[in-house]
């Protein structure tokens, strides 16, 4: 097995408030995965997800990206390595034009004007929108907001993606479209969605988390066939839809 990209381990977090949001979870994500993770609403999931860049930094236990520990002196490249799709793609786009907002990254690295031009045209056709570079993001349906947003992420050229809700509020087309997408790139990624369907496309490993902690790691298709592990951790299928257990 290779060394993982991503590595959690005894990871525990509270907010000042009291709440314990994290309990001792551990997680290990390879190169070239595509994980979901899974949970009900207060799970854990966005508590987890916003260490793995160094938005919060882990209060017990540690959090290591291609063997860099996250920690305040480290948290740039961290932030590198591993990029977030957030889920309201407007959390991401602020600049007058498609282009610029993808060129935004890359220019903060200081890198000089034909690199990042190269990575702009490589990343807005990774996700093909190359036709709207030069539209503004809010003349832009959600779908492609969306893969802006993505664009944006990849023009960094991290080790791996971390996605937020990607299909929240996308109609079945688009949501479709953006599947198709996910399997195209060659990206390590961690797809946080309570869509189920989507997860089972896109992934074939998936992590549920609950109250904090790991309560499962294995095959997509395995974990949504157990009917007795999905109603423990309020997690249902769409009406109609029923997996067998392998």
């Amino acid at each position: 097995m290779s060394e993982p990209t991503i590595a959690v381990t005894d990871l525990g977090f509270e907010y000042p408030d009291g709440t314990i949001a994290l309990r001792g979870v551990n997680l290990h994500v390879h190169p070239g995965e595509r994980v979901a993770l899974l949970g009900p609403n207060g799970a854990g999931k966005t508590s987890l997800v916003l260490h793995l860049n160094g938005i919060v930094l882990p209060q017990r236990g540690s959090v290591q990206v291609s063997g860099i520990e996250v920690s305040a002196e480290t948290v740039a490249e961290v932030r590198r390595r591993v990029g977030l799709v957030f889920q309201d793609p407007d959390d991401q786009l602020f600049m007058p034009t498609v282009r610029r907002d993808v060129a935004f990254g890359p220019l903060n690295l200081g890198l000089e004007a034909n690199e990042v031009a190269r990575r702009v045209e490589a990343a807005l056709s990774a996700v093909e929108i190359a036709d709207l570079a030069d539209r503004p993001p809010n003349h832009l349906s959600l779908g492609q907001r969306r893969r802006a947003a993505i664009a944006g992420v990849l023009a960094m050229e991290p080790e791996i993606m971390v996605l937020d809700e990607p299909t929240s509020n996308l109609d079945p087309a688009t949501r479709r479209e953006l599947a198709a997408l996910l399997l195209r790139l060659d990206i390590t990624s961690l797809v946080v969605t309570h869509d189920l369907p989507f997860a089972l496309e896109v992934c074939e490993r998936s992590v549920i988390i609950d109250d904090g902690t790991i309560v499962a790691d294995g095959p997509t298709r395995r974990l949504l066939g157990n009917h007795a592990l999905m109603a423990a951790h309020r997690l249902e299928l769409p009406y109609g839809m029923t997996l067998a257990r392998d």
